[in-house]
């Protein structure tokens, strides 16, 4: 394995890698095929004729929100199926009846499997990437608990030769006196915990300066952010992750772009359609995971926007870049690492019948994100405010702030999550 790289399909020649990516479409349309959901939605197709990106273009993208609406369907029916139709891996009860190492629950509630292969996420490339090495030690700050990004980093930090100390989020003072008492090499996690646990340890006057490298996710990593890292002494670079479909795209030394991942064919396609759009053109980054069939989610659309860079990255690695991630596609918003959807703005206004119409606004810089979740309400219900806060926390997990109006007030334009940030 050469020093710069994680393997030798970093550098292949770009014809090469497409060749591969096609030749190995058929098998996983087949495999897709074996699914109750994947046999509905690829009814009539032919797998051996999927040998080109315009033939997989004729599939139509599969959407967050799609996926949500069929896995609840599913989890009513008979078969029984919480994960849709779509994993080809299971556990007892289900149609695919085993293969599963662990199911996650993402925001929405979304399910998601993890089969046995190792580093299934494939995040290794991305902590490589990062500077992380055989030997290191990594905090990890990522949740443990329903959401699989814990398990992602940590398969990813132990499949390079990382031990792993699983901080997970939240209680800030203990993982402060860990990062003191272990001194770890690197920290994988939130960019804004990383600037907390920074700021807190200056205050409690506790040295954790071993950290001097750090892969983020979950949050946008804006220039500022990372360079006020840079000013504390640690190389922070990104990854563009998400729990349906792993590692999508990865930052390197150079700084130019996300480059994307070896096991992942990868498309932009103008949002609310099947199309992709010229190179260069924002649209939405829509993704077929090649590297395991064991969730073969075919043009699975993020909901992300993005578009392609020109040429390749001066480090020698030779994928196709993006340049990051440039807002949602649709109303769903990334918060404090947490995706909130429209729907469960829906179930919130369900669950109190005093409220009309409502509305979540994020505010703020980021990595320091706030959330005030609008309520249009006649009168000011006794107690109806800290129900809210605890109803929104319950359903999104996350804590906002809760501000009742009069009915009327909040602009008639269709949107329940706006996104009012700074992205400077």
């Amino acid at each position: 394995m050469s020093h710069d790289f994680y393997d030798a399909l970093e550098t292949r020649d770009p014809a090469a890698r497409e060749s591969a990516a096609l030749t190995a479409l058929p098998a996983l349309i087949r495999r897709a095929q074996g699914t109750a959901s994947g046999a509905e939605r690829l009814a009539g197709v032919d797998a051996s004729s999927l040998t080109s990106r315009s033939a997989l273009a004729r599939i139509p993208v599969l959407r967050k929100g799609e996926l949500h609406e069929r896995q609840q369907s599913q989890r009513a029916s008979t078969p029984w199926d919480p994960l849709g139709g779509y994993s080809a891996i299971g556990w007892r009860g289900m149609r695919a009846a085993s293969g599963a190492r662990r199911v996650f629950q993402s925001p929405g509630p979304i399910y998601e499997p993890e089969g046995t292969l190792g580093d299934y996420w494939r995040m290794a490339r991305a902590i490589w990437a990062a500077g992380f090495r055989a030997g290191d030690l990594v905090h990890c700050s990522f949740s443990y608990h329903l959401t699989p990004a814990g398990a992602m980093m940590e398969g990813g930090a132990q499949a390079i030769g990382c031990t792993t100390f699983a901080g997970g989020v939240g209680n800030t003072e203990l993982q402060l006196q860990a990062a003191a008492d272990l001194r770890p090499h690197g920290y994988i996690g939130t960019p804004s915990f990383l600037k907390i646990l920074l700021e807190k340890a200056e205050e409690a006057r506790l040295d954790i300066r071993s950290i001097t490298k750090a892969l983020v996710s979950g949050e946008a990593f804006p220039p500022s952010l990372r360079d006020w890292l840079r000013e504390h002494g640690i190389q922070g670079y990104q990854a563009y992750a998400t729990a349906d479909v792993g590692l999508i795209a990865y930052e390197t030394a150079s700084r130019e772009g996300l480059v994307v991942d070896e096991g992942v064919l990868l498309e932009i396609v103008r949002p609310g359609t099947d199309d992709a759009v010229p190179d260069g053109e924002v649209g939405e980054v829509v993704v077929t995971v090649l590297a395991t069939s064991d969730y073969p989610l075919l043009r699975f659309g993020t909901g992300d926007l993005s578009a392609v860079l020109p040429g390749h990255c001066p480090t020698g690695r030779t994928a196709t870049r993006i340049k990051g991630w440039m807002g949602r596609a649709d109303q769903t918003t990334k918060v404090r690492g947490m995706l909130v959807h429209p729907s469960q703005v829906a179930e919130i206004v369900r669950r109190h019948t005093e409220v009309g119409r409502a509305r979540v606004v994020v505010e703020g810089e980021m990595a320091s994100d706030r959330m005030t979740f609008k309520a249009e309400v006649t009168g000011s219900p006794a107690g109806l405010a800290d129900a809210l806060a605890a109803t929104v926390r319950d359903v999104t997990k996350l804590r906002a702030d809760v501000l009742l109006v009069p009915p009327g007030s909040l602009p008639n334009d269709g949107k329940v999550i706006e996104d009012a940030r700074s992205y400077r």
